[in-house]
């Protein structure tokens, strides 16, 4: 049953709509069926049925949704050179590194690359699908994002100058 106030049940109309369809209707009785009461979640269950899933189901579309990304980033130019550059960088990083700290950093950084930028094109593409139109926010958001990227590969790119140093000049 829906509340007697409107916009208490998620399937009302709110706001202006929902008062002056409370008004109108003065003698119906205060609690009147919900319009889709079948539809309605139950108490405390999760609106998407993607939650709904548990255990080796939940684990298994998960890697489906995060391969479905790696093929979304794919298609961009610059996630395809720094992947193949991660290809060069990754195996070179066991061979420079001198212990495990030096390799996991080595490796971090050319990890944290591909990650920022796959970031980055995700809010892109969140930015790109409100509209084609120009505004302010949308070019800072991009900005940001391109800013992120920047900053990682500079990092990464500290990262193996210092090792490259303290490995053949030191």
């Amino acid at each position: 049953m829906c509340s007697p106030a409107p916009g208490w049940c998620w399937r009302c109309p709110r706001g202006a709509e929902g008062r002056r369809a409370a008004r109108q209707s003065r003698h119906e009785p205060i609690f009147r069926p919900c319009p889709a009461p079948a539809q309605r979640p139950a108490r405390g269950q999760p609106v998407n049925p993607q939650k709904l899933r548990t255990g080796l189901s939940r684990i298994w579309h998960a890697a489906g949704y995060s391969i479905e990304g790696l093929r979304a980033g794919w298609g961009e130019t610059a996630f395809r050179q720094e992947a193949l550059a991660s290809i060069v960088l990754l195996p070179a990083s066991f061979w420079l590194g001198r212990n495990w700290a030096e390799v996991a950093l080595l490796a971090g950084t050319v990890l944290l690359v591909m990650i920022v930028e796959l970031l980055n094109t995700g809010i892109e593409t969140a930015i790109d699908r409100i509209g084609p139109e120009w505004h302010d926010l949308s070019k800072r958001a991009k900005d940001m994002g391109s800013a992120a990227v920047l900053l990682s590969l500079l990092l990464c790119a500290g990262v193996w100058a210092a090792a490259l140093y303290t490995r053949f000049a030191a």
